[in-house]
Order: structure tokens, then sequence, then C-alpha cells
């Protein structure tokens, strides 16, 4: 799959940012990545929400091969070849991986908190070692 082809597979979709990823294209909608489109195919973002629409069509999750096993990734599906062929569904398609990827972005955010806060904490206490240090 090449840029032009993942342009126009998403022209009903709406505009969609194509990235370099890996050995293809990560592929986002408001700044949050949603697909990518690998030599092995096209996957979607999915989540306990939206697995049961992929396994009802077959597909399965993206893996990979390390030297010592075999890597699946759950939270990226195989879309359905089937889809290729029908835009307004698989603009449907699409809109449940953003979302299923936004849901996963709003689990995430207290952990960034957290480590804000402990950054927070480790430069309030460097400050203070400073200030000790210049005053000695």
């Amino acid at each position: 799959m090449d840029r032009d082809f993942l342009i126009d597979l998403f022209a009903d979709f709406g505009p969609v940012t194509i990235r370099r990823m890996f050995s293809g294209f990560g592929i986002s909608a408001d700044g949050i990545n949603f697909a990518l489109a690998l030599r092995a195919g096209l996957y979607f973002r999915a989540d306990e929400e939206t697995i049961p629409q992929f396994e009802a069509e077959g597909s399965k999750p993206f893996q990979y091969q390390t030297r010592a096993k075999t890597v699946t990734v759950n939270s990226y599906w195989q879309l359905p070849a089937r889809l290729f062929e029908d835009p307004q569904e698989l603009k449907g398609w699409a809109r449940a991986a953003l979302a299923a990827a936004q849901r996963a972005a709003l689990r995430k955010r207290p952990k960034a908190r957290k480590t804000a806060k402990k950054a927070a904490k480790k430069a309030a206490k460097k400050k203070t070692a400073t200030k000790k240090k210049a005053s000695s």
C-alpha cells in the first residue's frame, strides 16, 4: 500500500495524516493514530467494544515475529478485505477505530498526570539541593 492509495481509501472518512512508521504507515485523524498500513495489511485500532466486530468477520489481531516468539498486538486488528471495495462501510469502521483510539488515549491520561507529578517533585528536590549547595 502506498500513500496515494491510502489517501484515496480514506477520502470518504475525511482528512487523515499519513506518516512513515515501521515498514509502512501510521494513519491518524485529529492527532490520534487509529490505523496501521503494513506489508501484512491494513490494521485498525480496536478495543473491547469493537473486537467482536472484527472477530465476526474472521479478522485476526496484528502479529509480528521476533527471534524467540510471535507477538500479538490485540489493539490493532486486520481490516476485512471486503471493505476495500465499500468506501461507505469502511468509513464506519474507520470512525469506530478512531473512537477506540480516543478511548485508549483517555485511559492513558491519568498515568501521564502521575508521571508529571513525579517529575515536578524530582525537579523541586533538585532545586532545593542546588540552593543548599549554593548557600554553603
